[in-house]
């Protein structure tokens, strides 16, 4: 009689109860840092918008002066001053100028800081909301320039003020736990898409009041962004970083498609010290 250890091996299709191997399939994690299509196709097009560079300078300054923002245009006081682009180019340009930049270092700059908040932003907001969003703060940046620089003729260019836009929404859940700064996150559409902080909230976390007195600070003192264009001079228009911020950090509830949490939640929700990953 053949021990239990002898016994020939049985085909599992004629014992349903033997024993069988389960092969459990990990679900793949996606980068944090993979760039989502909507951000992809943004950055496309700030460098193609950017061989504009390889234009005669004539053509380039025409390019400048007609989709750049200059808050003289707005002057009605200045009936003999002729700017190109007319009437329309006072409607354009609060967004316009945001996609031009002077250089590649300009260009490169934006991008850099646009490729962790930008892509954690495209992801919950969707390419539509994204783009939307990035209109908006590049006007409201614009506005904080004309209102701050009242009688200047230099253009005004670069898509900082969207940027500092991107990162003020950012920030409004880029703390909580689980987020895409987190020690404890997961796949990049999971952690792009946690509960934002309500306001009152954010603003009394120290990560959130720190990082916000971190960049005003830059921003003031060194004037990294978005660059004023003339000529002569080149010059740094941080009020517009600043108008763009604000409008990101105030307006992020109008585009947010992600279910607010609780004041009481977050403030649980938002710790990372115990169980980090």
């Amino acid at each position: 009689m053949d021990s239990p250890q002898d016994s020939p091996p049985q085909d599992p299709r004629q014992n349903p109860q033997a024993e069988v191997p389960l092969v459990i399939e990990e679900a793949q994690r996606e980068p944090v840092l993979t760039l989502p299509t909507a951000l992809t196709a943004y950055i496309l097009l700030l460098a193609v918008i950017h061989l504009r560079v390889l234009l005669p300078p004539e053509i380039e300054n025409w390019t400048i002066d007609v989709f750049g923002f200059i808050p003289k245009r707005y002057d009605s006081s200045l009936l003999n001053l002729e700017i190109p682009g007319g009437t329309g180019a006072k409607v354009w340009s609060f967004v316009t100028y945001s996609l031009l930049h002077a250089n590649l270092t300009h260009l490169g700059f934006n991008v850099l800081w646009l490729l962790p908040f930008g892509s954690a932003l495209a992801r919950r907001f969707g390419a539509v909301r994204f783009f939307l969003f990035l209109a908006v703060t590049a006007a409201a940046g614009a506005l904080a320039h004309l209102v701050t620089h009242e009688h200047a003729v230099a253009p005004m260019i670069g898509a900082s003020a969207s940027v500092s836009g991107a990162m003020a929404a950012a920030i409004r859940f880029a703390f909580v736990r689980g987020s895409f700064l987190s020690f404890s996150r997961s796949d990049a559409d999971t952690a792009a898409k946690v509960p934002a902080l309500p306001l009152s909230r954010a603003l009394r976390d120290g990560r959130v009041v720190g990082f916000l007195a971190v960049w005003f600070g830059v921003n003031i003192i060194f004037g990294v962004g978005a660059i004023g264009v003339d000529s002569e001079t080149t010059s740094v228009a941080w009020q517009a970083h600043i108008g763009g911020f604000f409008a990101g950090l105030l307006l992020f509830a109008l585009f947010d498609p992600v279910p607010r949490v609780r004041s009481d939640a977050a403030d649980a929700s938002s710790r990372d010290v115990s169980d980090r990953i």
